[in-house]
């Protein structure tokens, strides 16, 4: 198992959400690229903390069901995205 921290998982999150453009992209996904291996399953809770930190600074949105959600209180499956400049 592998030392991931904050930083690196947010590097994770920003990088694949600027690949997107406009997409989104499963907080799995960020998981896996931070990991770097095949043992990423236990990163789950530190991706949803720096998600919703960088949510909180305004750098992502999380979405649910293609709405976005307020970060400090959402359940169940979800999504990150680049905020959208209209």
């Amino acid at each position: 198992m592998t030392n991931t921290d904050d930083a690196a998982v947010a590097h994770a999150i920003l990088d694949l959400a600027a690949a997107r453009g406009g997409g989104t992209l499963c907080p799995t996904e960020a998981a896996r690229a931070a990991s770097g291996t095949a043992d990423w399953h236990h990163l789950m809770p530190l991706v949803r903390r720096v998600a919703v930190r960088l949510a909180l600074e305004g750098r992502i949105v999380i979405t649910r069901k293609g709405k976005p959600v307020d970060p400090t209180d959402f359940k169940g499956v979800y999504r990150l995205g680049l905020p959208r400049n209209d």
